[in-house]
Parts: structure tokens; sequence; C-alpha cells
């Protein structure tokens, strides 16, 4: 798993045909790429399409297989893309379980091939499993048995994400003499009831009205910060990080635009969406300049920042701050 910042998790699990040093030696600079490709904050498909071209020189012949899915709590869904890996599971929290198999493209390093994304919905109650072929490949079997197998195994798996993982590799007989690599991610989106929902709260606003919004978002950020309890420093820091960030998306974002506070136990996000694709920077502003300085007042008093496009050709611009221990007061 790999944090993207603004709430958002990226999963990524793959796999490398055959054995010995080689296999190990392109599993190792494919792994090192995805880390700084995920810090690119693209599109699962995009990122895919860029492992596609480094696989290809490092060593055509070697085939390898990935998926690369991204999780944003906040929409509830998985979205995701693969490269000739086997399918995400999802059990929603009605316990039914949803095979995410469409779309899939070849595996890594056959190049030429455009990657699309699919999504699955992952809402609260919801488990996510990606894994590896050793984990439902059989000699005697056919491979969709060993994954029809999973599925009834991960419907009755309940508990943490470790304790949901050692059910299901107990369930596929996989032991310490077991004759092909295996590997699990399990992912959970809790629902969170009674006292620890409070600590995990949302809200958004519809930035409406031109230069009047401004103010407004202002008025709603310091409402909302103060329901959540939050100190004076932060609540002021909270509000001066939104006045930046919508600022910016007036002056340079097209409608629509949204304004969405989210906060956990251990931090607040701040995310400003519109309908422009083009991605702030931060820059030195000169003494003279009267603009440029609100992404460098962001990145100062946060504790990250970051921007990403969003499907339709929009874009969102977020930043962070660490609650202190022992949550808000």
């Amino acid at each position: 798993m790999i944090t993207l910042g603004g709430g958002r998790t990226a999963l990524v699990i793959g796999d490398v045909m055959g054995r010995g040093v080689r296999a190990a030696a392109v599993m190792g600079q494919l792994r090192t790429a995805v880390r700084a490709y995920a810090r690119l904050d693209l599109p699962p498909h995009e990122v895919l399409q860029l492992l596609d071209g480094l696989a290809t020189e490092i060593d055509a012949n070697q085939i390898a297989t990935c998926v690369y899915a991204v999780h944003d709590p906040n929409e509830g869904r998985l979205v995701y893309a693969s490269a000739g890996h086997l399918p995400i599971l999802v059990r929603d929290e009605s316990g039914t379980i949803h095979r995410a198999d469409e779309p899939t493209g070849p595996p890594l390093g056959t190049g030429g091939w455009l990657h699309a994304s699919g999504s699955v919905p992952l809402g609260p109650g919801s488990t996510a499993v990606l894994y590896t072929d050793g984990l439902v490949e059989r000699r005697d079997e056919d491979l969709d048995e060993g994954i029809a197998a999973l599925e009834r195994a991960l419907a009755g798996a309940t508990g943490t994400p470790q304790v949901v993982c050692d059910r299901l590799v107990r369930s596929a007989g996989v032991t310490a003499d077991h004759d092909d690599d295996v590997a699990v991610l399990v992912l959970q989106h809790p629902a969170r009831t009674g006292a620890d929902s409070d600590l995990f709260r949302n809200a958004a606003l519809e930035l409406l009205g031109g230069v009047e919004a401004a103010p407004r978002a202002r008025a709603f950020a310091s409402g909302v910060l103060t329901s959540w309890r939050f100190p004076a420093d932060l609540h002021d820091l909270g509000v001066l990080a939104v006045s930046e960030l919508v600022a910016n998306s007036l002056q340079h974002g097209t409608p629509p635009m949204r304004l969405r506070l989210r906060r956990t136990d251990r931090r607040l996000t701040i995310e400003v969406t519109d309908g422009d694709e083009h991605l702030p920077r931060r820059r030195r502003a000169e003494p003279g300049d009267e603009a440029g300085r609100g992404i460098a007042i962001v990145a100062t008093i946060a504790s990250a920042w970051g921007s990403r496009r969003t499907p339709g050709g929009g874009k969102a611009v977020w930043c962070e701050f660490v609650l202190p221990r022992g949550g808000t007061t």
C-alpha cells in the first residue's frame, strides 16, 4: 500500500513469471518504479502505461502482471487498472462478493496497448482483496475454480485485515512447503458507529457565485472546524488554507468548484476541486508580485499538499494537517 495524500491510498500487487535472480531483479526495478510513479498521483491506467514502457526496456522477454488501484474513502469506490492480473475481489457491507475483472489488458512489457481504468464500489463495511496466482492456481483444477473458492472463503471471512488474510491463506491450503509464491493484500473500509464516528467526519460546499464564494467558503470552514472542536490554532490554519485554495481556484480554475473537508482520527484534509485540469505549482513570488503566494502559503502551514487531475478534465488541490495526539478538544 502507498499513501497518496488527501486521504487516498494506492494498492499495487504484481507477479513476475519465473524464478531466480533475473525475475527478482525485474520485480525489484518495477517495485521501485511504481512507488515513484505513484508520487505523480496519476490515474491507475496511466501508471500501468508507464510501467509497461519500463518493463519493455528492462527485459521484453520477462512477463509481469500487475494491478494498480486507488481508494478514496470519500468517494466510496476503488478505481483500478489491470495488466494481465487476476481480478480484485470485493465483499460489500451486505456480504455480496463482486469480481472486478473488467477492464484488463495484457501483461507488462507487451507495448502498444492502451490500458483503461475501471471501478468497483467500496463503501463503508466493504473489504477488497488483491492476490497473486499462487493463492488460487492448482495443477489439478481450472484457475477460475480457484478464484471461485477464494470468493466463497472471502464471503465468510470477517475480522481485521490480518485475520481475513490469514483465513484466506488457510482456506487455500497454503503451507510452508507451497511450490509457488503467494502474496495477499487486504483493504477494509470500516463502517464506523458511535463515538468512533465522531473522529471521521466529512463536510462539503459547492462554490457558487463568483468572488462571493471566497468569504462564504471561509465562513463555512470556520463553522465546520468549530463544530468539530478543533483547537484555535488549528482552526485558524485550516481557515487560512481554505481561503488560499479557494482563491487559487477562483483565479485559475473554472466551474464547477467544490470545497471538501474531511477529518480522521489522525489528520484534517482540505480539498478544492474545479473544472480546469491545469495543475498548480509552488513558485517563488517576487516582492512586487500581487499573486503567486497562495500555494506557497499552503505548503508552509500544512503538513503536506498536492494536486491531481480528476475524471472529466478537472483537478483537485488538497492539503493536510496532522492532528495532535489524543484528538481535538
